[in-house]
């Protein structure tokens, strides 16, 4: 049985767990194991179902203490001896990368499941260190295109060097539920509201001041809508301050940071991602699955759009504009909604098919 080293990096609640779970729980795990190492800081570690799965987590020091970071990278390297190495924090695989050649391990995959933004000052070190990224990696992996021209550059990219793994989710289980959907909404008390959701954390990159000022143009509009928003993060004061000085208090709701999401997808009318950058986002492909209207800012990869009910719009655009896009199109959409799984199968985006992908690469990695 072939034992990878999963490098999670800060593993939080969204989208770079999800998906390493979701491969995870697909592929064959008889013949191929994970370890996931993240960092101590890390608020969403799967401790269970990592067990269940039959792999091991290993959590060390936060890549900012980097001396103890390293030596307990290689610590772990060492003892178990790794012949492959997969790295999913972008551009800071450099430092797992640069360990896993000291080591000696034959295969090192180096992934970029993200992309940055000259504003968010948290991004910096993605920045910093974007130029050295490429650096004790023999082998390149995007979710997709745009992430993969954006850590390894054009050069690489063009030549095939990068290989695209698309961000995957089960579409199956993310299917539209008309049950589900009205079980939830009768929980929440949300029967005769348009709910608008946002999932996310609540930092510069999602854009959630943003998404508070769109809000409050749509509630002038349309009298029975509500936002519910599922996250945390450092922005929350904030947005709550915007949220009292508009007004409109009753009309939000925050359901803290949560896992049970599925619920969501269905109870809600459209989904709000106005963020200023994103890799290829897992909240949008689940919101598509299950028939779910997702508005994008045109910051966000093309390649997000799985189905025909993904709209983009610009940031440029007034807050106004944003409205009236967004409850034309939902209200649309209710009526006539259904699941949108088989598309997102056809178009790729299905872990099950992937996993089997990712492991065929793995294997004949090792035999070159």
């Amino acid at each position: 049985m072939l034992r990878i080293a999963i490098i999670g990096g800060k593993v939080h609640s969204g989208g770079k767990k999800n998906l390493i779970l979701e491969y995870y729980r697909q592929i064959n795990r008889t013949e191929v194991q994970f370890d996931l190492i993240c960092d101590s800081d890390s608020n969403s570690i799967p401790y269970d179902e990592f067990k269940i799965l039959g792999g091991r987590i290993f959590v060390i020091e936060p890549y900012q203490n980097i001396i103890k970071h390293m030596k307990e990278l290689r610590k772990i390297f060492k003892i178990n001896s790794y012949e492959i190495i997969h790295a999913f924090n972008n551009t800071l695989n450099i430092f797992p990368m640069a360990m896993g050649y000291v080591c000696g391990a034959k295969v090192r995959i180096n992934e970029s499941i993200s992309m940055s933004h000259k504003g968010d000052l948290k991004a910096y070190p993605k920045l910093i260190f974007r130029p050295f990224s490429k650096y004790f990696s023999n082998y390149y992996m995007a979710c997709g295109e745009d992430c993969g021209r954006w850590q390894f550059g054009n050069k690489l990219f063009d030549q095939g060097k990068v290989e695209v793994f698309k961000t995957v989710i089960n579409a199956k289980d993310n299917a539209y539920n008309p049950q589900l959907r009205a079980v939830t909404r009768n929980k929440y008390g949300w029967e005769d509201n348009i709910i608008y959701g946002f999932i996310g954390r609540f930092e510069m990159q999602k854009n959630p001041l943003f998404l508070i000022d769109i809000f409050k143009e749509i509630t002038q509009r349309q009298k029975n809508a509500k936002l519910v928003i599922i996250g945390s993060g450092s922005l929350e004061k904030q947005m709550k301050k915007r949220i009292r000085e508009y007004d409109i208090t009753d009309r939000i709701e925050f359901l803290g940071r949560r896992e049970d999401i599925k619920q969501f997808y269905n109870a809600f009318d459209a989904f709000l991602l106005p963020s200023l950058y994103e890799g290829l986002p897992v909240v949008g492909l689940e919101s598509q699955s299950a028939g779910l209207p997702v508005f994008f800012s045109t910051e966000i990869t093309k390649e997000a759009s799985a189905c025909n009910i993904g709209e983009y719009i610009s940031l440029g655009e007034k807050t106004s504009t944003w409205a009236e896009i967004i409850i034309d199109k939902t209200l649309k959409n209710i009526p006539i909604r259904r699941s949108y799984a088989e598309e997102l199968i056809n178009a790729g985006y299905d872990s099950e098919s992937e996993a089997k992908r990712l492991q065929k690469f793995y294997f004949k990695a090792l035999t070159k």
